[in-house]
């Protein structure tokens, strides 16, 4: 599992220019299975996505298709993690 943190390098407004294109891209890996959430920060900074993939290259390809990432509009940090303890609910995004 990954979280992927976004970090904004561009104005608001830029940042805004972009959402529609943005959210297609979430979209579509919404549909794949591939994130399980996400959101924008607070203060409105960035924003996070948490994704399931095979490896840290698939979510790092994926990347490459954010309209953010193909404006320079954010930089992305990347951190794997394996959850350990985590509420019930939350089972079917850790087992396989």
């Amino acid at each position: 599992m990954f979280i992927i943190s976004l970090t904004y390098k561009s104005s608001l407004e830029e940042v805004e220019r972009h959402i529609p294109q943005h959210n297609i891209f979430l979209e579509k890996h919404y549909e794949s299975g591939v994130f399980i959430a996400s959101g924008r920060k607070e203060p409105r900074t960035g924003g996070i996505i948490i994704a399931k993939t095979e490896s840290k290259k698939d979510i790092e390809q994926i990347i490459t298709e954010d309209p953010f990432y193909i404006h320079e509009i954010a930089d992305y940090t990347i951190t794997e993690f394996i959850p350990s303890k985590y509420n019930d609910n939350f089972k079917i995004f850790i087992e396989e």
